[in-house]
């Protein structure tokens, strides 16, 4: 690791033998070599540590151990959460409590964003589509006619990309600006249910719900619905988060 540190920069010796390549370092550097030690220890990339040790003042060295330690924050979120969720899935494999209905979609029209999208940014194009459909709604002066939808085509789930479309119902429909266009959102047969909490979970209901349609035969072809009763528009409390999915089946049952 020396040699590599000293290849890289960021902790030189004083002297190397031309012969036998032996590095010396000063007594004064052992403070260093400890520093480097305790942030690769924190995961902190070579990179950051070099910007610490070389930092012109205290500012900037605060600013990029602070940088870090909300990565190290976030990182430690999101295993607290990957842990409890395999803990949720050894003390309950399957969630067999979700109550599921069949519901029959009404064609809506709404204003819309449609794209090819693959799962590493579907999250961050969601947020930018909702938000851009929203606001041109809220310039044209139109209340919203129903909570933000999500059609998502079976490829992005099988493949990793496919075709994503976020909707807001809307009536009258406002003039297209920028990606938002505006269309019918076709009618559709569902079995419904609704995913309580935070996203990182939605999977369990997604299982359980392609458990339910395949059991009763009744999957059919076509894209999957989500209805976001509420979101992070509503509340930052992830806990409250009410989401609706919707799976294409086949009805045998008459409508009321």
């Amino acid at each position: 690791m020396l040699r590599h540190y000293h290849e890289v920069g960021l902790l030189e010796p004083v002297d190397v033998d031309v012969d036998s390549g032996y590095r010396r370092y000063a007594p004064e550097q052992i403070v260093t070599a400890q520093v480097i030690r305790r942030f690769r220890d924190l995961d902190m990339p070579l990179e950051d540590i070099q910007i610490v040790l070389k930092a012109p003042d205290v500012e900037t060295r605060n600013r990029v151990i602070a940088d870090h330690v909300a990565r190290l924050e976030s990182n430690l979120a999101q295993t607290q959460q990957t842990v409890a969720s395999l803990r949720g899935l050894l003390d309950q494999p399957q969630d067999t409590s979700l109550a599921i209905e069949h519901r029959h979609v009404a064609a809506t029209p709404a204003a819309l964003i449609t794209d090819i999208v693959d799962t590493a940014h579907v999250v961050a194009w969601f947020r930018g589509a909702t938000g851009e459909v929203a606001a041109t709604l809220s310039a044209q002066g139109i209340n919203p006619a129903g909570p933000v939808g999500g059609i998502f085509d079976a490829e992005l789930l099988n493949e990793g990309e496919g075709r994503v479309t976020i909707f807001l119902p809307s009536d009258p429909l406002p003039q297209p600006v920028g990606r938002v266009s505006t269309a019918i959102i076709p009618s559709a047969e569902l079995a419904m249910t609704v995913h309580l909490g935070s996203n990182t979970e939605v999977d369990r209901t997604y299982g359980a719900l392609a458990a339910y349609v395949t059991k009763h035969a009744l999957a059919v072809d076509g894209p999957i619905r989500e209805y976001y009763l509420v979101g992070p528009s509503d509340t930052p409390d992830q806990s409250l988060w009410q989401t609706e999915v919707g799976w294409p089946i086949f009805q045998t049952r008459l409508r009321p």
